[in-house]
């Protein structure tokens, strides 16, 4: 069993070793701040008592307010949540947002709980994480599973504790509620601006073919920008399997998305031109796995952890592999796909949009503006490729992978904030 927060440490050294990064800094950053763990009491709709973990890992803060998702699912646990929290350290860093890194989740499986029950316990947690939440303190955003709804809970309630209304506790919200406009899609958007950037470095030119692995929020609003600009989707998947054109067409996702909707699933949502169609059964229909393994010029992670590892590693053929879930390539796949002359391009950079755009949202409640989608848009562009360019040259003068450049900049970044007492 890949441990995640071993693994993160691994290139935490690595990119440490690069830099002759100062022994004391970096014990300092390979441990948090502060673990908070908490057990919740649900009274569920039927009148049982159910116990449920919570947990909020505050990693770092030198560079502002811990910053990170709160996600909601039955695997979440203390090693998932603080190597989440690392990785938005690195990230926030990275990207340059005034944030440190922090991350949480409720280990539970919100399929199974009505909305009132699910309210009632979002609440809960916003009581327990009260005195260590706040818009100075600690900023918590949506995750898996979690929604602009879930945060609208979570600034309504934490208003009720502090007796004024006090928006900038959380981001994601919905617009009406101080969210920001361009938010739900900006982890999709930062993706994009990435890719765009990547391809004109190596010189390739559209279309380019694309699988996604993963169609919730993050994996469906990218597979909808990369179609708009010209890339072909010829794979999709989510938890309950995938689709293929073989013949490279391209699935057109806006039918796809609406399909997906009415049926609940990706098999029978074989959209190709103006129709949708059961898959051909031959090569139409692939699992999660066998995804990961096609002949495509792009490849896209966009679901969970440590999907690409040792084993299956040495069959991945995509040219680019574009990061979009957190933590998806284990250390061993990495060296892999190196070895290959795959190209990562690493989830601390390519999915960067949504905290990025989580700070536009924090500096708009925090002034009391409200900013235009075009204007979050051209401001998330600049940001993405400047953050691009900065890891690109390290990693060519350095001669290290993009992830190890993109740790190196975040480290720059933190140690000159830093005070050793």
């Amino acid at each position: 069993m890949v441990n995640l927060f071993d693994s993160a440490l691994e290139r935490l050294n690595l990119a440490a070793k690069a830099i002759d990064l100062d022994k004391d800094l970096l014990n300092i950053l390979s441990n948090p701040q502060r673990i908070l763990e908490v057990n919740l009491s649900l009274k569920k709709d039927s009148g049982e008592l159910q116990m449920i973990k919570g947990y909020r890992v505050q990693y770092n803060n030198f560079l502002g307010p811990y910053k990170g998702g709160l996600r909601y699912h039955p695997d979440v646990d203390m090693d998932e949540v603080k190597t989440l929290a690392f990785l938005m350290m690195v990230k926030n860093a990275l990207v340059g947002v005034p944030f440190g890194g922090g991350k949480g989740g409720l280990q539970i499986d919100p399929k199974k709980y009505s909305e009132k029950e699910l309210e009632r316990l979002t609440r809960q947690f916003t009581r327990e994480l009260s005195p260590n939440i706040g818009p100075e303190i600690d900023v918590p955003a949506p995750d898996m599973n979690t929604n602009s709804k879930i945060m609208d809970w979570i600034s309504d309630e934490y208003s009720k504790i502090s007796g004024k209304k006090i928006s900038a506790v959380v981001t994601g919200k919905s617009v009406k509620n101080g969210g920001s406009m361009g938010r739900e899609g900006a982890t999709g958007m930062g993706g994009f601006f990435v890719l765009e950037q990547l391809i004109k470095k190596l010189g390739m030119k559209k279309p380019l073919s694309v699988a996604i692995q993963g169609f919730g929020n993050v994996g469906s609003n990218i597979a909808a920008i990369l179609h708009d600009n010209g890339y072909r989707i010829v794979a999709l998947s989510d938890i309950k399997g995938g689709i293929y054109d073989a013949k490279e067409v391209g699935f057109n996702i806006d039918l796809v998305r609406v399909c997906r909707l009415e049926k609940g699933m990706l098999a029978g949502c074989y959209c190709i031109g103006s129709v949708c169609d059961l898959a051909p059964k031959n090569d139409g229909v692939i699992t999660n796995e066998e995804l990961l393994e096609l002949p495509v010029d792009i490849l896209i992670p966009a679901a969970m952890e440590n999907v690409i590892t040792e084993k299956n590693a040495k069959n991945i053929r995509a040219k680019i592999v574009l990061e979009m879930a957190n933590g998806p390539t284990t250390a061993e796949a990495d060296n892999i796909l190196n070895k290959k002359g795959i190209i990562i391009v690493p989830d601390v950079l390519a999915n960067s949009g949504g905290v990025t755009v989580s700070y536009f949202e924090w500096y708009q409640n925090i002034h009391e503006e409200s900013w235009s989608l075009e204007k979050v848009n051209d401001k998330l562009k600049e940001k993405m490729e400047k953050a691009f360019e900065e890891v690109w040259i390290i990693h060519k003068e350095k001669k290290v992978t993009l992830r190890i450049a993109a740790f190196i900049l975040a480290l720059k970044r933190l140690s000159e904030k830093t005070n050793i007492d």
